[in-house]
């Protein structure tokens, strides 16, 4: 069992950046793939990013590469969301999940475990 736990949610202005921290309990995080979804009011769930579980490889949806960026300390059993150039269109809360697969996942519908969400808004 994976417990997670989402933080660094908040108000930003347009153009601006935040860090979203997922924290994992469990002595097996390192062994897990690592995703990050968003949902948007009156949208379904979308794919961000994903890691593998030694953080060699991953994944961007279109609409992010270049401004995000996934990564993790496995020693802190903790995964990462560096958003950079914030857009209106960004605002949403940010959900992490992990994979024991290990592999890169980015269909929510494979994911085992999933946090509760961090709000992230931006301000045009």
């Amino acid at each position: 069992q994976v417990q997670l736990v989402e933080s660094g949610g908040g108000l930003v202005q347009a153009g601006g950046s935040l860090r979203l921290s997922c924290a994992a309990s469990g002595r097996t995080f390192s062994s897990y793939a690592m995703g990050w979804f968003r949902q948007a009011p009156g949208k379904e769930r979308e794919f961000v990013a994903a890691i593998n579980w030694n953080g060699i490889t991953t994944y961007y949806a279109d609409s992010v590469k270049g401004r995000f960026t996934i990564s993790r300390d496995n020693a802190k059993n903790t995964a990462y969301l560096q958003m950079n150039s914030l857009q209106p269109e960004d605002t949403a809360v940010y959900y992490c999940a992990a994979d024991s697969r290990s592999g890169i996942v980015i269909s929510a519908s494979a994911y085992d475990y999933w946090g509760h969400g961090t709000q992230v808004t931006v301000s045009s």
